[in-house]
C-alpha cells in the first residue's frame, strides 16, 4: 500500500507525523491523492485548534483526537468520518465553528462534528428524567446520521484506554455509564470486539480486585489452552484439506469480563467456566460454512440444543455465523463458530462495516443493508416523535432494547420473526402490525390454541385470531416484553383514559358549576380554556377528571370568588378529606360475601365506619352504602332490593368521626368542650374554630371506640353553658 502511496504523493511520506502515518496504515483499501490530502488538512487544522491544550496526562490535546481517527480508520470507516474523528472536539473545545468547518471541508464533516459536540453534552449520571431527555437527544441525532455514534464509540474507547490518569471518582462514574450504555449500544450495532473490549475495561476499574484476580488464572491457564486447542484442532484441519475447503481455525480466548459474569450467572468455579472453549473456523463462502459443519459433527459429537444457524437467521445487529457445541474425546465441551471472512469482519465491527472506504457519500440509516440492522433504532425515534412521548417511559424502552436477547418464531406462510427472549403472542402480533395487536384475541401456536401470555420458544409457528371490536386489555402489560408491544398498549390506555377523563370531566364541571350557581361561566371556559394554560376544552377536561386541577381553581381564575362562594369550595373540600380519612379504616366493605361489587357510599347520610349500615342495589350503579338511620332510604316495598353490609374492621378498631358544635362566644369555651372530651379518654385528631358576630363554630374530629361512647360524649357536651346547637355531621 506504501509503494502506491508513494507514486500518487510527490512528497516524501517520512516529512509527515509518526501519528499521521499511524492512522494511514490502518487503512487497508488503496488510497488516492485527493483521499491522502483531504486526512492531512484534517489533521493539520485539528492540531493547530488544540493548539497549547493538555490532557490530564499532561500530553498535548490533539494526541487524543488522533487516536480517535486511527480507530475509525481500522474499523473500515470513510475518509470524511476519519476526518470528522481528528476534527471531533474542534466545536466544543476551540473557537471553531460549525460554518468554519463547511467551508474549509464539506457539510458532512461539519454535521458529523456538531452530532458528536451535542452528544458530548450528555452527562448519564444525571437524575433520571434529565438522562432521559438526553437520550432522546442522543437517538434524534443518530437517527440522521449512524457514524455520529460510531465516532463517539471511538472518542470513549481511547478515554477508557487512557483512563488511568483521571481521578478515581471520575473512573468510576465514567466505567459505569460506558458498561450500562455504550457496551449494550455496541452489540446492538454488531460491533463485537469494541463491546468486549468497554466490558473488560470496565470490569478492571470497578471490580479490579476480582480483575486482577481473574486474569493471574487465565494467564497461568494459557499454555494448557493453547496446547489443547492445537490437538482439537488437527482433524479438522485435516479434513477440510481433504475437502479443499481453504479455512483458518483458531481458539477464541474468552474475555475476562464474559468469564467473570457466566461465574457470578452459575455459581460456577473458575476451571468448570474455562473449559468451554470456543473455536472459531472461517472460510471462504457460504455453502464451504455448511460443509464444515458436516465435517466438525463427523469428528466430534454434536449436543443438538446447543446448534444455532444464525446464517439463515441473522440476529438483530446483522450477526451471521453457524454455532454449534460438541464433546471432544475427553469430555469437554468446545463451542464452534463457522463464518465467511465477510461474516467475521459484520461480527467484530458491525454496522462500520458497511461503509468499506467510500469516497463520496454517505452510509445512513435508510440504505438496506443498515435499514435491517437499525430498525429498532428507528422505531425508537418513532416513539420519540409521537405526541405522548414521555422521557422516562423512552428510557425504559431504551434499556428494553439494549439488553434484550433473541428467539425467531414464524408466521403461518414461514416467514421468520424475530422476537425478544421469552416474548408472548401479544408481542408477535404488534410485531407483525400495529392494527393486528390491537385487535388480538386469542393465539394458536403449533397449530393449539395458548393463552396469550405463553412464552414462545424458538421455532414456534403462530397464528394470531383477531376481532375488530376487541381492543386491547390492561393486564397486557404484566407479561408483554417487546418495546413495541409495550409502546403500543400504553399509547391506547392513555388514549382511551384521556377520553374518559373528558367526559368525567366535563360532567364534573357543569354538576358542580351549577351546585355553585355559576353555571353562566361555562360559556367563557369553553371559549378561553387558555387562561388555565391549555390549546382546548377537551384537554382541560382531561386534566379536571384526572385530577390535575379542581373546579375550585377554574372559579378563582375566571371569576375571583367572593368570601361565601371560598367558604362552600373550602366546607366541601374538608367534608371530601375527612370521609376518605374516615374511611381508611376499614378495608372496604363487605357485601353479603360478594367480592368486586361496584359500591357508592350515600351523600345524603356520608356513613362511615362505626355506623350500621345497610346497602341498596341500584340498576346502573351497584350498591348504595346508607346509614341504616338514613331518612332518603327507599320505601320497604322495595325490600328484595336491601342486602347485608358491614364494615370490614377488625376487632376492638377505633374510628373517627366529626362533631359540630355552636355556642355563645365566650372565654373557656373551647377548654370546655375539651375537657369533656378528655374524661371520656377519647383522642382528638383535630379542631377547627370560627366565630362570626359573637357566635362560635367548632368542627371536633375524635376517634372513638364506638356509637355508645360517642353519644356519652354528645350527652356531656350538651351540658356546657352556652350551647346552642349540637349534631354529629
Amino acid at each position: 500500500m506504501w509503494e502506491s502511496l508513494k507514486k500518487i504523493n510527490p512528497f516524501a511520506l517520512a516529512e509527515y507525523p509518526k501519528d499521521f502515518r499511524a492512522i494511514v496504515q490502518n487503512i487497508n483499501e488503496p488510497l488516492d491523492e485527493e483521499a491522502f490530502n483531504a486526512l492531512w488538512r484534517a489533521y493539520q487544522f485539528g492540531n493547530i485548534a488544540h493548539t497549547n491544550q493538555r490532557r490530564s496526562s499532561g500530553e498535548p490535546y490533539f494526541t487524543h483526537c488522533v487516536n480517535v481517527g486511527a480507530i475509525l480508520a481500522g474499523w473500515n470507516l470513510d475518509y470524511d468520518t476519519i476526518s470528522a474523528g481528528l476534527l471531533h472536539d474542534t466545536l466544543e473545545d476551540t473557537d471553531v465553528t460549525k460554518e468554519d468547518l463547511a467551508r474549509e471541508f464539506n457539510f458532512d464533516i461539519a454535521e458529523l462534528v456538531d452530532g458528536v459536540t451535542k452528544l458530548s453534552d450528555i452527562k448519564f449520571n444525571s437524575r433520571q428524567e434529565r438522562q432521559a431527555e438526553n437520550f432522546m437527544k442522543m437517538f434524534l441525532s443518530v437517527a440522521k446520521d449512524i457514524r455520529v455514534i460510531i465516532i463517539k464509540f471511538a472518542d470513549r474507547l481511547h478515554n477508557m484506554r487512557t483512563i488511568k490518569h483521571l481521578p478515581r471518582i471520575k473512573q468510576h462514574r465514567i466505567a459505569l455509564e460506558t458498561r450500562e450504555v455504550y457496551a449494550p449500544l455496541a452489540h446492538r450495532l454488531g460491533m463485537g470486539n469494541l463491546k468486549l473490549e468497554f466490558e473488560d475495561r470496565c470490569f478492571e476499574i470497578l471490580e479490579n480486585k476480582e480483575y486482577n484476580e481473574l486474569r493471574k488464572r487465565i494467564k497461568s491457564s494459557r499454555g494448557s489452552r493453547e496446547k489443547y486447542i492445537r490437538y482439537f484442532s488437527a482433524p479438522i484441519k485435516k479434513q477440510l484439506a481433504e475437502y479443499n475447503i481453504h479455512a483458518e481455525i483458531y481458539g477464541r480466548a474468552k474475555h475476562n469480563y464474559s468469564i467473570y459474569r457466566k461465574m457470578q450467572n452459575r455459581g460456577l468455579p473458575f476451571e468448570e467456566i474455562y473449559d468451554l472453549l470456543a473455536i472459531r473456523v472461517i472460510v471462504d463462502k457460504i455453502e464451504e460454512c455448511y460443509a464444515t459443519l458436516g465435517i466438525v459433527h463427523q469428528i466430534y459429537h454434536p449436543i443438538q440444543e446447543r446448534f444455532k444457524d444464525y446464517i439463515a437467521t441473522p440476529k438483530i445487529n446483522g450477526y451471521r455465523s453457524l454455532h454449534t457445541t460438541v464433546i471432544a474425546a475427553n469430555g469437554k465441551m468446545v463451542e464452534i463458530q463457522i463464518r465467511t471472512h465477510k461474516m467475521n469482519e459484520t461480527a467484530e465491527i458491525g454496522v462500520a462495516a458497511h461503509w468499506a472506504y467510500k469516497r463520496h457519500g454517505s452510509v445512513k440509516v435508510k440504505d438496506t443493508e443498515m435499514n435491517r440492522q437499525t430498525r429498532w433504532l428507528r422505531e425508537l425515534v418513532e416513539n420519540l416523535q409521537s405526541e405522548n412521548k414521555d422521557p422516562g417511559e423512552f428510557l425504559n424502552l431504551l434499556k428494553i432494547d439494549l439488553f434484550q436477547e433473541e428467539i425467531f418464531v414464524f408466521t403461518p406462510k414461514g416467514d421468520v420473526v424475530k422476537l425478544k427472549l421469552d416474548s408472548t403472542p401479544v408481542d408477535f402480533a404488534y410485531e407483525v402490525h400495529s392494527q393486528v395487536g390491537f385487535h388480538c384475541t386469542g393465539a394458536k401456536v403449533n397449530g393449539k390454541i395458548v393463552p396469550l401470555n405463553t412464552r414462545l420458544r424458538n421455532g414456534d409457528t403462530i397464528e394470531i385470531i383477531t376481532s375488530g371490536s376487541h381492543t386491547p386489555s390492561h393486564t397486557w402489560l404484566k407479561f408483554v416484553q417487546t418495546a413495541k408491544a409495550k409502546t403500543h398498549i400504553k399509547k391506547w390506555i392513555k388514549k382511551e383514559q384521556f377520553e374518559k377523563s373528558i367526559k368525567l370531566g366535563e360532567e364534573i364541571v357543569e354538576k358542580t358549576l351549577r351546585r355553585l350557581k355559576k353555571i353562566s361561566l361555562l360559556k367563557e371556559i369553553k371559549a378561553s380554556p387558555q387562561q388555565m394554560g391549555y390549546n382546548t376544552i377537551e384537554q382541560l377536561y382531561s386534566a379536571i377528571g384526572s385530577g390535575q386541577i379542581t373546579v375550585r381553581d377554574l372559579v378563582e381564575k375566571y371569576l375571583p370568588p367572593s368570601a361565601d362562594d371560598k367558604q362552600t369550595l373550602d366546607t366541601e373540600l374538608l367534608n371530601k378529606q375527612f370521609l376518605n380519612r374516615a374511611r381508611s379504616a376499614a378495608k372496604g366493605v363487605n357485601v353479603g360475601g360478594i367480592r368486586g361489587t361496584l359500591l357508592n357510599f350515600g351523600k345524603c347520610c356520608n356513613p362511615i365506619p362505626g355506623d350500621e349500615i345497610v346497602g341498596y342495589v341500584t340498576r346502573g350503579r351497584g350498591v348504595t352504602i346508607h346509614r341504616n338511620t338514613c331518612s332518603n332510604l327507599p320505601a320497604p316495598e322495595n325490600e328484595d332490593r336491601f342486602i347485608d353490609v358491614k364494615w370490614n374492621t377488625t376487632k376492638n378498631q377505633s374510628f373517627i368521626s366529626r362533631i359540630k358544635v355552636v355556642a355563645e362566644d365566650r372565654k373557656l369555651f373551647l377548654r370546655d368542650v375539651s375537657e369533656s372530651i378528655s374524661n371520656l379518654n377519647i383522642n382528638i385528631v383535630s379542631v377547627d374554630i370560627r366565630t362570626d358576630e359573637g357566635v362560635a363554630t367548632g368542627l371536633f374530629i375524635i376517634q372513638v371506640r364506638d356509637k355508645r361512647q360517642l353519644h356519652r360524649l354528645i350527652r356531656k357536651i350538651r351540658l356546657i353553658p352556652g350551647l346552642i346547637y349540637l349534631e354529629r355531621i
